[in-house]
């Protein structure tokens, strides 16, 4: 009896210290980034509206948080406790197993213990099989007793004060309005002034038909090929960012997303800034900043040798511009609008400079290769 009653302790607190870390990891390295980023990168690929999943996302890491602590109690633990966890649990694992049919399970963050812990598909159904059957085991060497006298209140009061608290963690905030794109006649229409240019008088000039004979000739010009309008830069398009930088699409340019804390994205301003001193025609720097550790920006162009002009917006808004599945830091090379590269994260497509500074050397006709 006394070894059952160690191994079920033993689980009890291995469960919970997951379901603990699992949650507090969700809010790392702040509560309203972390949801926020764990709702555009988890939910909104689900399928889940904008209005619905910040309250979504407080509630399951709210229950995540009260389920931690109602594994260490006795209350309700056999009948309730146990089989909602196993529940939990399997939800999480259909998910992940029908996002790695999907899309691959190899690679990526299943945000299970957010950014604090990076974890694969594949992994994180490991993990929640092995959990699962660890609870199966709990839940056969506990005790049968009668839970008619168990205290339902301790159930209830836990799971409720776990989600406010995740509420007054990270308070949900309003939707981000959209500013209004200026739009700009990208092609002026040209006025020609008639009244200032009068026409000039046609006389008649009477020519001697009899004595002199024009010549005419007639030039065939069907074999003459016109030689192609070779181009030098791309035609106007809109980038989507002319609401943060009115001449964004104008001329070629350097549009950057960036996290003020984020240190791969002060390493790849201060690689912009040590080859902007190299070559006169790097392409203008500017930069979206997310709202997040907004006081750092700063540090941040003191760390990058220059300042840059910079616009800063919501988390949400932030990773939306950013693009779905992309990562900071995100680097775009613009022309007249087009792009042309774009690096984003740490990973694969990680921001190259010596790529970059051959990109930004090429014609038009060589980038349209």
């Amino acid at each position: 009896m006394t070894s059952k009653n160690n191994i079920a302790w033993g689980i009890r607190i291995v469960i919970s210290f997951l379901f603990l870390l699992s949650a507090v990891a969700k809010l790392y390295p702040s509560p309203y980034f972390a949801i926020s980023t764990f709702e555009v990168k988890q939910l909104y690929p689900m399928g889940f509206s904008e209005g619905f999943a910040p309250y979504f996302s407080r509630i399951l890491i709210g229950i995540e948080l009260a389920l931690g602590v109602l594994l260490l109690q006795k209350n309700f633990l056999r009948s309730i406790v146990i089989p909602g966890t196993i529940l939990l649990l399997a939800v999480f694992t259909t998910h992940l197993t029908i996002d790695s049919f999907m899309n691959g399970g190899n690679s990526g963050n299943c945000g299970c213990f957010g950014s604090l812990l990076p974890m694969t598909p594949i992994e994180a159904i490991i993990k929640n099989v092995v959990a699962m059957i660890l609870l199966v085991w709990l839940f056969i060497i506990l005790p049968k007793t009668n839970e008619k006298k168990n205290n339902f209140w301790v159930l209830s009061t836990v799971t409720f004060a776990a989600i406010l608290a995740l509420f007054m963690l990270a308070p949900i905030q309003p939707i981000a309005t959209e500013i209004p794109e200026m739009t700009v006649n990208e092609n002026p229409i040209e006025i020609i002034d008639s009244i200032s240019k009068p026409e000039i008088e046609k006389v008649p000039i009477a020519i001697d038909t009899v004595r002199k004979t024009e010549k005419i000739v007639i030039k065939d010009t069907s074999k003459q090929e016109t030689k192609p309008e070779i181009k030098s830069e791309p035609e106007m398009h809109k980038s989507g960012f002319a609401q943060y930088f009115p001449t964004i699409d104008k001329g070629r340019k350097t549009l950057c997303l960036f996290v003020p804390g984020c240190d791969h994205c002060r390493e790849a301003a201060k690689e912009l800034t040590d080859l902007r001193k190299k070559i006169k025609n790097l392409p203008e720097i500017s930069i979206i900043f997310m709202n997040e550790e907004a006081d750092l920006i700063p540090d941040f162009f003191k760390f990058a040798g220059a300042e840059y002009p910079y616009k800063i917006i919501e988390v949400i808004p932030f990773w939306k511009a950013l693009g779905k599945g992309r990562d900071t830091p995100g680097i775009k090379y613009l022309w007249n609008g087009n792009e042309y590269k774009y690096y984003d994260g740490i990973n694969e497509n990680k921001f190259d400079i010596i790529e970059y500074q051959k990109i930004i050397q090429k014609p038009f006709e060589q980038l349209m290769k």
